[in-house]
């Protein structure tokens, strides 16, 4: 199992759907790391997971996990992994001792003893039907059973979505505990960039169907950043030299990539540190240029 680099390559991925097109998507999630997966909503990070895990036949392009074709080898593959999505895919009417008599059935390596420690962590009741947890609980129930079978990858989608911070907090710990194995790794699809700006090694930016940025998260940290300048300097910065600028009747606030060749190029101007929820704004707003 351990023979492959990443744990996720995507290369050339496109789903044509009427109105929105997923277009050439390539990324790939280094083994033993996880992957911050951000856009906003419909831009296409379900559609980029849904045809990983086969729910979806993409039109094009290749996908392996653990250096397998997806489509080839998949019911090997989905041994391994594990999805965790905003909505509960269990019956309501179960409940935890149920799903535990189920899931024991079907995965060969599920591991009772695991999934009854994490209930307990979480303070989940055993016998209490789904339909009467929260959605934090039922966040809760999903990954206490995602991670009761060995599985070495974890494919979240918008799973943190709507929990309040202490449980996130808790989830986000877990993450951390599981990636301590260096053969498990996360993708992990929000729009909560904070959540990924604490555990994320790497970030993949997705709008509109298309790759925006992908690499490591400090990296895309350290290399952007946010100019000020009164509107007077600010008529004097050449258009390619930023992504988009927020203009207001004080000054602008640019989003540059490179900062080091702009610290260079303005050098008395103030450049500061810009968060994941920066990036991804400035970006989205990077055909109209200007905005405020």
């Amino acid at each position: 199992m351990s023979d492959y680099e990443n744990a996720i390559e995507i290369k050339g991925l496109t789903k044509h759907f009427d109105g929105f097109t997923l277009d050439n998507v390539s990324f790939s999630v280094p083994r033993g790391s996880i992957m911050g997966f951000i856009g906003q909503n419909g831009a296409g990070k379900s559609t980029t997971i849904n045809s990983l895990l086969g729910i979806i036949r993409p039109d094009s392009g290749e996908l392996k996990i653990f250096g397998k074709d997806t489509r080839a080898n998949e019911l090997e593959i989905k041994r391994d992994i594990s999805a965790v999505f905003d909505e509960l895919p269990f019956h309501e009417q179960l409940n935890a001792k149920m799903l535990d008599k189920m899931l024991r059935n079907i995965f060969p390596t599920w591991s009772s003893e695991t999934f009854y420690g994490y209930l307990e962590r979480f303070q989940l009741p055993v016998k209490k039907k789904f339909k009467d947890f929260s959605k934090g609980m039922k966040m809760k129930l999903q990954i206490a059973a995602a991670l009761s079978h060995g599985a070495k990858l974890l494919i979240m989608d918008e799973a943190t979505t709507g929990l309040d911070p202490v449980v996130r907090n808790e989830i986000l710990d877990i993450f951390l505990e599981y990636l301590q194995d260096e053969n498990n790794s996360i993708l992990m699809s929000s729009h909560i960039t904070s959540d990924l700006e604490k555990i994320a090694d790497s970030v993949t930016f997705i709008d509109k169907g298309k790759i925006l940025l992908s690499g490591y998260k400090d990296d895309i940290l350290s290399s952007h950043g946010i100019m000020k300048l009164s509107k007077s300097d600010y008529e004097a910065v050449a258009k390619e030299d930023f992504v988009s600028a927020r203009v207001t009747d004080y000054g602008a606030e640019l989003m540059i990539s490179d900062r080091a060749a702009c610290e260079r190029k303005y050098s008395g101007a103030v450049i500061d540190p810009a968060t994941l929820d920066d990036i991804m704004v400035y970006y989205v707003n990077r055909e109209k240029k200007e905005w405020s």
